[in-house]
């Protein structure tokens, strides 16, 4: 892999498998913008990305993803501060293992992990600086078991099931890379990937079991998609171990992805009237 040092912004990268791939970046020598919603966790993982690659990295960002409002806001603070970034990984996520609506009143599984981070790339998409080159979307080998229901994407009306809301969520991000590379296609390469199966806090409360992979294993096919050449024109696939992984057959189903993510587009436009 080629050293490279392009400006990247990763969610939910104040812990876990997103810190580690901060951690591997920076060591690459890419600048990384850290997010995280709590500042004292935030500021931890900076200190610790910065000893690692002795050098400073770029003013982190703050926010809270259940809230779309603050979504949206995040990509607004990056405009404020003329800092666009080149590469966009999409990694925050929960599992909830009972209900919570957000804000929004979207079930907040599928609020965080789907919503949010469609909300955060389509407003960075918008900015007239924008520099968007390679968006990466953490999803999971648990889309192979997502249902996507477009009548009830916010999750409000089925009955509560944690693992299943958290499959559908994880569909979500492969259905939208797969409609987002078709509209952005010869312009932003747009990928998802399975990280593996870490012991992250994720991993450990939500599904009460530990994994195989290490963090750096689940760093590892981020790292790639964000910065080898060799994927720099790859787009609307999706990733495990590094290689290239076939993907629950309903994501080459055209007419799904494009009412999918019509019906999330009117959902997210109502939700940022109301506010």
């Amino acid at each position: 892999m080629q050293s490279s040092s392009p400006l990247i912004l990763i969610t939910g990268s104040s812990d876990g498998i997103g810190l580690e791939t901060a951690r591997q970046l920076a060591r690459h020598g890419a600048e990384v913008i850290l997010h995280g919603r709590r500042p004292e966790r935030v500021a931890a993982a900076q200190q610790s990305v910065e000893a690692l690659c002795g050098r400073s990295m770029p003013e982190p960002v703050l926010a809270d993803l259940s809230s779309l409002a603050a979504a949206s806001a995040l990509a607004a603070e990056l405009a404020r501060r003329g800092s666009y970034p080149e590469v966009l990984i999409n990694n925050a996520g929960v599992f909830m293992k009972k209900l919570e609506l957000s804000p929004d009143e979207i079930e907040l599984t599928m609020a965080i992990n789907h919503f949010a981070h469609f909300v955060l790339t389509m407003a960075l998409l918008a900015q007239p600086g924008c520099r968007l080159r390679r968006i990466i979307n953490v999803s999971s080998i648990a889309h192979n078991r997502g249902r996507i229901d477009l009548d009830d994407l916010r999750g409000r009306k089925r009955r509560f099931d944690s693992y299943g809301l958290y499959a559908a969520s994880k569909l979500a991000n492969v259905l939208f890379t797969v409609e987002l590379a078709e509209r952005l296609r010869d312009t932003v390469a747009v990928n998802a990937l399975h990280p593996g199966v870490v012991s992250t806090k994720l991993l450990t409360t939500g599904f009460g079991m530990e994994g195989p992979d290490s963090v750096a294993d689940g760093a590892a096919t981020s790292v790639m998609l964000a910065l080898d050449p060799e994927y720099a024109a790859v787009t609307g696939q999706y990733f495990a171990a590094r290689r290239q992984a076939p993907m629950n057959p309903v994501a080459h189903d055209r007419a799904l992805c494009q009412a999918f993510f019509a019906e999330t587009e009117r959902i997210v436009a109502a939700a940022l009237a109301a506010q």
